[in-house]
């Protein structure tokens, strides 16, 4: 009997937001909106994202002892997250800067703070919430190392991992051979294939069909490639195939890949193949283009269904 439909491993960030007219361009100064704050992070994200879709979510992460933290807890326990696996002090909350252009496209700095205490040791003291779940799920904004320690924890309890690789790094074959799937957008597909000395890294231009093949014969067990509005491309063992996008008017596009990468886990957990999870996935990144900010656009169950 498993406590938890999906247990993320991850991030916790304070996203400090504002809006510009333009991105600047180096050395230049731009003015911009009244500074918003929100709760983010990819780990809590995706756990905000899964819960609000009903998924019985717990998340091992670390905050500070500050008011961002505070932030953070509240904002997972309305969700309806579990928060004992949410661990507290080391260093300040992360905290990640962000600029929204008009056509709600960002861009992202994060100071990691908190999430880089995260540690191996922290794993292993958490294996139980680990082991209590169907998937678990992890992105790349904590040490790379307590990342391979989640994904070994769990592969030991036949635990599915989903891993969202992102902010891209190069991955230890160990970790990449666990991935089921390995989740990554255009950038970070072309990056770890580049990493890999794969031609498909450089192609113009570029397919994202032959983009999810070569990922997929680098050692995951499954791939997705997604691409925004216009859906995602799955490979696994039984081929590539593309999901279509759903058309919105987007306002803002922060937090939207975590939404699709935690409603993909959950979805597989509950026995979904690949393309039934990714079809349902799709659905709610878009739901989640259509609202300002990251965990307060994301919908529930009944507000995709109705979609």
């Amino acid at each position: 009997m498993h406590a938890y439909d999906l247990v993320v491993v991850g991030s916790a960030n304070a996203d400090l937001v504002v809006r510009v007219d333009r991105r600047p361009g180096a050395g230049e100064t731009v003015l911009g909106s009244d500074l918003v704050t929100h709760a983010g992070g990819k780990g809590a994200n995706q756990a905000v994202a899964a819960a609000r879709l009903g998924a019985t979510t717990g998340l091992l992460a670390r905050v500070g002892e500050d008011a961002h933290g505070r932030l953070l807890a509240d904002s997972l326990g309305e969700a309806g997250v579990d928060t004992r696996g949410l661990l507290v002090g080391g260093a300040p909350t992360g905290v990640a800067l962000i600029t929204v252009d008009p056509s709600g496209n960002n861009s992202i700095v994060v100071s990691p703070g908190a999430n880089a205490r995260l540690t191996p040791e922290d794993v292993d003291r958490a294996g139980p919430l680990l082991a209590a779940a169907r998937v678990v799920s992890l992105q790349l904004e904590i040490p790379l190392v307590t990342v391979a320690a989640a994904v070994a924890t769990a592969a030991r309890g036949g635990t599915r991992v989903v891993l969202n690789a992102s902010p891209p790094v190069p991955l230890p074959a160990e970790v990449l051979a666990v991935c089921d799937p390995l989740v990554v957008n255009e950038h970070e597909a072309a990056f770890l294939l580049r990493v890999a000395g794969d031609p498909a890294g450089e192609e113009s231009p570029a397919s994202p069909e032959r983009w999810a093949e070569a990922l997929l014969a680098a050692g995951p067990r499954s791939v997705v490639v997604t691409l925004g509005a216009d859906g995602a491309v799955l490979a696994d063992e039984t081929g590539v195939a593309r999901v279509a996008g759903l058309r919105v008017e987007a306002v803002d596009t922060t937090g939207a890949g975590d939404a699709f990468t935690a409603a993909l886990a959950w979805r597989l957990g509950l026995g979904e193949n690949l393309t039934e999870a990714a079809r349902f996935a799709v659905r709610v990144g878009a739901a989640a283009v259509t609202r300002p900010g990251a965990q307060e656009s994301y919908p529930t169950f009944d507000e995709v269904a109705a979609r």
